[in-house]
């Protein structure tokens, strides 16, 4: 039993009560939507009326419900907004008895109440105050009392919106901005705000607003729908949790997917996503139309007198300038010219996005209508001319979003490219992503745009950008799926066969470096060679370091930085070698760095640890100034075991993140010593603050070493302190034996929830096993770690399969 049941049950006045007839309204199934909401408004009308008529009301009064329950959309857990009008020849205290006859059972009853008690002047006079009340005031409908002073107040309110039009809608657009940027775009967010975010309730009942107004009105087609798939998830919301909250929170979505008969919390948000789509794109084009009137008519007198003189009293002529065959802008849009005829043109659709965004400027509903109405499908192949403008629309950059949301909105999208049906407004519920699938193939596209000067196939790489995640609409590996469908849409577009089997190729592969950079070692020859025979050549090559900075940047702030950009760029390099017949290096054959050889001299002398660190900086991303990527930790002691999980930890301790780690036994030429010296080369980065001092790294690994600091109790304290959020459960750890065809070494890879101490527990389970750590590479996004470690056996052999996979299976069980 939820609470809204057992406060409702323990607090019903009585079997015929209000609360008892509401509570089994909210128990039905049969009556769920709109039938609901409206059977629930008059409930809760009559209840209210009853209590307004049991008080004796003075003459002049009236009980209006505004606002939400003023359009009768009462949610289970809805406020009740109420206003007690009164026409001010009534006793003040009348009156106020009067509210608290009203008021108190309503609150007795647990009810949220929103009330005031008002004249309507005083009404007029915080409506021009106040811009939410005002709205709130347009939605007014009588329940009890003087319904003649009801009609006069809404009659006067709706007046005085209609004349202050012009100073109250700018108002309420930068309102509506305001709170986009506090709340985000609901078609977007994993855990959306059903009301308050862009594109949810408040913006719809804000097109009411405006169209009240008569300046603007919105594009009607599927906004009520839109409107009620918002509401019935609100409805079910409030009803699965017991709570008045508007949040869509991960936890709650299976169960608001279950009342909504839905299949599943993806097929919930999906439709939510779709929904606010239709109003975002609603607000985006009203808006726009109201800004176009009000710009209109504050410069129509002087402008329209000055033209009418030149002009011999005769009103001039719209003016329209062409921007491309069938293509004009005229007063600040894209429209289609006089002569177009979209049925005989099947490249207009394209022509006119593509001359938009180059222009920068919005192409008009009415024109987009028209060519989903009238416009001839493209023949398949498609002409040279539709790629072509194709690519130009791609390359456009920011300026691409809001043409193609356009084209999108009327269906346009799916037409051209079929495929794109499955990816529209789909989820993506890594938290590293901030886009749906479809958002985030576009925004890829706007971020290559940049990227063009680099490949010599600009064309190649815009589309592949569009298409690299086209097949998360499939079951099973995203890319594999990716790749056919991205080979039967470039065919579709008019590529060659050459062509098309590039674009394929840079989708199947998309990932390729950026996994490989962060998850494999980069000195292993089987790792580069398997790069270059994957990309073949080196335009595929060019091509696919691109669109791997454009995904990345595309994705989220987390999927990219400028350590991961160097590895991506030190991992093209060696691949460009090989695909230009350089030779590999030989791994084993390289000799230690000049600082290697005396730190490890160092160590030998000294039978102690020796450290160095050195601070590591690349070029600027986005940023002006150089970003610090990690610093470089050099140690160097004499080899033994418990190594690994000492250095692992300590780092941790100190709040060092590792990106890499590198771990070789080196031997001293003759004359600089004798006995073997483990060098370690590792990559570091500081959660936050200032690097610690090599001093105190090197005094804490000491004891490490020796047994003195207990590392793992160290690590639960803190893991302790800091307790994991409610509600969130992190999936299993899994550790798989890679297939990397090293000849160097094991490749194990752990896929794990991040966590301080996560290496220093792999390196403890692999002590534990016997085996050597020649390398590790951990490549860490949002909540989510995989760590790439090279192993061998003690003496620097290979494991055998059965070994490696029972080494992943210990490894696997440690972890959990």
């Amino acid at each position: 039993m939820t609470s809204l049941e057992v406060s409702e049950e323990t607090e019903d006045s009585g079997p015929g009560g209000y609360a008892a007839a509401r509570l089994l309204l909210l128990q039905e199934k049969e009556r769920p939507g709109p039938p609901r909401r409206a059977a629930l408004a008059r409930l809760t009308d009559d209840w209210l009326a009853g209590l307004f008529a049991a008080a004796a009301p003075p003459r002049g009064t009236a009980l209006v419900a505004v606002g939400g329950y003023g359009r009768a959309e009462l949610s289970p857990r809805s406020d009740l907004d109420l206003l007690l009008l009164h026409d001010g020849t009534a006793d003040k205290a009348a009156v106020a008895a009067l509210a608290d006859r009203i008021w108190y059972p309503v609150w007795d009853l647990g009810l949220a109440l929103d009330h005031s008690v008002r004249t309507p002047a005083e009404a007029r006079a915080t409506a021009a105050d106040d811009l939410k009340v005002h709205l709130g005031l347009l939605d007014a409908r009588p329940l009890a009392g003087d319904a003649g002073l009801v009609a006069a107040l809404r009659t006067t309110v709706l007046a005085d919106w209609r004349n202050q039009a012009p100073r109250r809608l700018p108002e309420l657009d930068a309102l509506c901005r305001e709170r986009a940027e506090r709340a985000g775009e609901l078609q977007y967010l994993l855990e959306p705000d059903l009301k308050e975010a862009r594109g949810g309730l408040r913006d719809a009942q804000v097109l009411r607003a405006v169209a009240a107004s008569w300046l603007a009105d919105a594009p009607r087609e599927g906004l009520d729908t839109a409107r009620r798939r918002l509401l019935d998830a609100r409805d079910a919301l409030h009803l699965a949790t017991g709570r008045a909250t508007d949040r869509l929170a991960l936890q709650e979505q299976d169960a608001v997917a279950t009342e909504l008969g839905l299949l599943d919390a993806d097929t919930l948000l999906r439709e939510v996503y779709e929904a606010a789509r239709t109003i975002s794109y609603a607000t985006d084009v009203t808006w726009r139309e109201v800004n176009r009137v009000l710009k209109a008519r504050s410069a129509r007198p002087a402008r329209l007198r000055t033209l009418l003189s030149r002009n011999g009293g005769t009103k001039p002529p719209v003016e329209r300038t062409p921007l491309a065959e069938g293509v004009v802008e005229m007063d600040g849009e894209v429209v289609l010219a006089r002569g177009a005829r979209p049925e005989r043109d099947p490249v207009l659709p394209l022509r006119a996005a593509a001359a938009a965004a180059q222009s920068a400027l919005p192409i008009s509903l009415h024109a987009v209508r028209r060519l989903a109405a009238a416009a001839k499908p493209l023949p398949v192949p498609w002409p040279a001319e539709a790629r072509e403008e194709l690519v130009t629309l791609l390359g456009a950059g920011e300026a691409t979003v809001p043409v193609w949301e356009a084209l999108e909105a009327e269906g346009l999208i799916s037409r051209l490219l079929p495929d794109w049906e499955r990816v529209r407004c789909r989820p993506q519920r890594n938290p590293v992503h901030t886009w749906t699938v479809d958002r985030h193939l576009v925004e890829t596209a706007v971020r290559a745009s940049s990227l063009t000067r680099r490949v010599g196939r600009p064309d190649l790489l815009l589309v592949a950008a569009l298409l690299h995640d086209i097949g998360k609409g499939w079951p099973g590996d995203h890319s594999v799926a990716g790749e056919t469908i991205a080979r039967d849409l470039a065919a579709r577009i008019g590529f060659d066969r050459t062509d098309t089997a590039v674009v394929a190729t840079v989708v199947r592969h998309h990932l390729l470096l950026v996994e490989t950079a962060t998850r494999r070692d980069l000195d292993d020859p089987a790792t580069v060679q398997s790069v270059a025979t994957a990309v073949g050549t080196l335009g595929t090559l060019e091509l696919l370091h691109a669109l791997t900075e454009a995904d990345a940047l595309a994705t989220g702030p987390a999927a990219w930085s400028s350590w991961r950009a160097s590895l991506v760029a030190d991992l093209v390099k060696r691949v460009a070698g090989v695909l230009a017949g350089a030779p590999l290096p030989d791994p084993e054959a390289a000799a230690p760095s000049a600082e290697q050889e005396r730190l490890a001299i160092e160590a030998l002398r000294t039978g102690e640890p020796v450290l160095a660190l050195h601070a590591r900086d690349e070029e600027p991303l986005d940023a002006e100034e150089p970003e610090p990527v990690g610093v470089e930790l050099l140690i160097a002691l004499p080899d033994r075991p418990g190594v690994l999980p000492a250095v692992a930890g300590v780092l941790a301790l100190h709040r060092l993140t590792v990106r890499a780690a590198d771990l070789r036994a080196v031997d001293l030429p003759s004359g600089l010593g004798s006995g073997s010296v483990l060098v370690l080369d590792w990559r570091v980065a500081a959660e936050y603050g200032s690097l610690p001092e090599a001093a105190r790294l090197r005094a804490d690994l000491v004891r490490a070493l020796d047994g003195s600091l207990d590392i793992p109790a160290r690590l639960a304290e803190r893991e302790a302190a800091y307790p994991r959020r409610r509600g969130l459960t992190a999936p299993p750890p899994r550790v798989t034996v890679a297939a990397a065809d090293s000849r160097l070494a094991t490749v194990i890879e752990v896929r794990a929830q991040d966590a301080p101490g996560l290496l220093h527990r792999i390196g403890r389970a692999l002590e534990g096993a016997a085996v050597r750590v020649r390398s590790a590479h951990v490549s860490t996004l949002g909540a989510n770690a995989v760590d790439t470690l090279y192993v061998t056996r003690p003496d620097g052999s290979l494991l055998p399969d059965e070994e490696a996979i029972d080494l992943a299976r210990t490894l696997e069980e440690a972890l959990r």
